[in-house]
């Protein structure tokens, strides 16, 4: 099967920034927790050593996706295409949004080198796991669903560590138990009410993913 991470997908996922915790939360409950002692621990820590390298490589994939892409496609857009991009307070408030996902330049030359989906519904929620603040980013349709964490790395950017769930799957695999599964990514506030989750070197397809996230009113 050819995983088309992010596109059409329902889902949530989990965020955890200096001590607030993201968490994934299927449409019918949560997904399991990770451990109370991986929950504190430095996003370096808990990433497979693939995707350390994923994600010190963003400026490359980005360079690397870009250099396929016919300029015309992202010039429309330079605020959303452009790597430095990055504001301060990356984590979007609780409310209804909108997510779209970016697929720039093809693994191997095969393939097209920009692909956009459409607009599907997404919901970021709150609520408490044992006192914890729990924040909830939810995916309304699909079949292939991003499941993860998100941990703060600085003030204008954080760290998305995740797992994709598929089909009728009723929970989602743990992260670094399978690295086709596994998901990378930085998640950055670009305007005022605008963010976006960049994914380098995504396992198929694209050499960067661009997801982005808006509110819906």
């Amino acid at each position: 099967m050819t995983m088309r991470t992010w596109l059409k997908t329902t889902a949530c996922k989990t965020i955890v920034t200096c001590g607030v915790i993201i968490v994934s939360v299927a449409q019918v409950g949560a997904v399991p927790l990770p451990d109370r002692q991986d929950r504190d621990m430095d996003w370096r820590r808990v990433a497979t050593e693939a995707d350390r390298g994923r994600l010190r490589g963003w400026r490359g994939a980005w360079i690397d996706a870009l250099a396929q892409v016919d300029p015309k496609e992202v010039a429309g857009d330079p605020i959303l295409f452009n790597p430095d991009r990055s504001l301060v307070d990356p984590l979007p408030p609780e409310g209804a949004y909108r997510c779209r996902t970016y697929k720039l330049g093809a693994r191997a030359g095969i393939g097209p080198t920009f692909t956009m989906s459409g607009w599907f519904a997404c919901r970021i929620g709150t609520g408490d796991d044992d006192g914890e603040k729990v924040v909830s980013l939810v995916k309304l349709d699909g079949s292939q669903r991003p499941v993860g964490t998100i941990f703060a790395d600085t003030n204008a950017r954080a760290v998305f560590l995740g797992t994709m769930e598929l089909g009728d799957e009723k929970r989602p695999m743990r992260y670094g138990r399978d690295a086709n599964r596994d998901m990378a990514g930085l998640i950055e506030r670009i305007g005022a009410k605008r963010w976006r989750v960049v994914l380098p070197y995504p396992r198929f397809e694209s050499v960067l993913d661009v997801v982005e996230l808006v509110p819906a009113n």
